[in-house]
């Protein structure tokens, strides 16, 4: 029996609920147990591994209703369905959508065990596959998507299912969580793999110059440049094109991308009649763009258009065992680059990896894996390589790390403390030996804060 995975079990009747949950516990079984299947379903995260029991008949969300929405999260979780007699014919057609057995009342508790017992064994199995299959991805040397856990594997599959399907994608997910590079290994695993992979910086945006650079423009169209200039979104023609942070670009200019992305065409500035573009469009936000779209920050027509496909990247902190893995990957990173092959991280900070929130995600944890070799780096480093050259390297890296952190945090310093992992007093120390300006990452210096 398999008693270390959770037994979910939802009924409404008080005395009927109590006296099941004791004999699974009994059984060995660790149950949760509810009396509405939605705060059951509530719940459910995408590292669930146990199965579930419902009553069909229950008020507001029936059995039925939660099947289908346990299916939506993930089609493999075992649901077993207890129903009453004259339900037996919706449990029969239930199994026939993915319910994993039912049974009749009054049961046997020993026949609800033996079901739940060989619901446990089959979620098992299931888990260990993905596991399995998500160990064989990481072999793949030239796959960035570094993780074994359930969520990557998942992330993996649809990666493979949206490069052939061919159509236009929009990636969510949490500031530093690697949208990007999914959006590449879509075009990777696409049949456009060949042709350009196009990434454009919307959150760059803060002229005229950045329309130029996206459209193009005719010739003598923009002064001191006579000559016709092809943009981003032509260049991408045939691969495809990416606009990063899309939630970023003012209204006007969505308005414009709108266009593209319906017609697939784009008019360069000052040319007479618009260029057909043959373009797959990948969009990535860090917000609920759905959310924005309401609220009326982002045009909902251009939502709709881009939101056909969605995939959303998952937090760090939804992918268990990845934190430490990621991080043994990324401070093996820095001792290559900073020459410190006997550096060892600290016990302390290993075992904080676990605890911590990770905001910043992948970004923030290898910022803080880096950080630690930085202070530990340049006492283990001794030997190596002649100091000054240690020194100078450590440095220029210091200074890369404290920007991007602060450019990540829009010049908010308890901000980017927390995604470096240092000390406030160490922090403002090395800023100001290093001569960075942390003022000019604020919003009213960049331009942000007037879009």
């Amino acid at each position: 029996m398999i008693a270390s995975a959770t037994v979910l079990f939802a009924e409404d009747d008080h005395a009927l609920r109590l006296a099941t949950t004791q004999a699974l516990e009994l059984a060995g079984f660790t149950v949760r147990a509810f009396e509405r299947a939605d705060a059951l379903l509530a719940s459910i995260t995408g590292a669930f591994d146990g199965v579930i029991v419902s009553d069909i008949r229950m008020p507001g969300m029936d059995g039925l209703e939660l099947l289908a929405a346990v299916k939506s999260i993930d089609r493999d979780i075992p649901l077993l369905l207890v129903t009453g007699h004259g339900d037996v014919p919706l449990a029969v057609k239930a199994l026939k959508d993915g319910a994993f057995d039912f049974l009749s009342k009054p049961f046997a508790i020993d026949h609800l065990t033996a079901s739940v017992a060989r619901a446990l064994e089959h979620r098992t199995l299931q888990i260990e596959n993905r596991r399995l299959r998500a160990a064989a991805d990481l072999h793949d040397a030239t796959d960035p998507l570094i993780g074994t856990s359930i969520a990557m594997a998942r992330l993996r599959a649809s990666i493979r299912q949206l490069a052939a399907a061919d159509v236009d994608v929009l990636i969510e997910g949490e500031t530093g969580v690697g949208k990007e590079v999914v959006a590449a290994q879509i075009h990777r695993f696409s049949r456009r793999a060949g042709r350009p992979f196009v990434a454009v910086n919307c959150a760059a945006w803060l002229d005229s110059s950045f329309e130029v650079e996206l459209f193009g423009h005719a010739s003598e169209a923009v002064a001191h440049h006579r000559a016709a200039r092809r943009g981003m979104i032509a260049a991408s023609s045939g691969g495809t094109l990416l606009l990063d942070e899309i939630d970023s670009l003012p209204l006007p200019m969505q308005a414009r991308l709108l266009r593209v992305i319906e017609e697939r065409e784009v008019q360069p500035l000052g040319a007479e009649r618009p260029e057909a573009v043959n373009l797959r469009v990948i969009a990535t936000s860090k917000i609920d763009l759905e959310r924005a779209a309401q609220e009326g920050t982002f045009r909902l027509d251009l939502f709709h258009r881009l939101a056909t496909t969605r995939l959303r990247v998952p937090a760090l902190r939804e992918r268990g065992d990845d934190v430490r893995l990621l991080f043994d990957v990324f401070v093996e990173e820095a001792k290559e680059q900073f020459g410190v092959p006997n550096f060892v991280a600290p016990a302390e900070q290993v075992a904080r990896l676990q605890v911590d929130d990770w905001p910043g995600n992948i970004r923030e944890l290898r910022n803080r894996a880096f950080a630690l070799v930085l202070e530990n780096g340049q006492k283990v480093g001794e030997g190596h390589e002649p100091a000054s050259d240690f020194r100078s390297r450590l440095a220029e890296y210091e200074v890369a790390l404290i920007e991007d952190a602060l450019r990540q945090c829009d010049g908010r310093v308890g901000d980017a403390i927390k995604r470096l992992g240092l000390p406030r007093k160490t922090f403002y120390d090395k800023a100001s030996r290093l001569g960075i300006d942390i003022g000019k990452f604020r919003p009213s210096a960049t331009g942000k804060g007037i879009r």
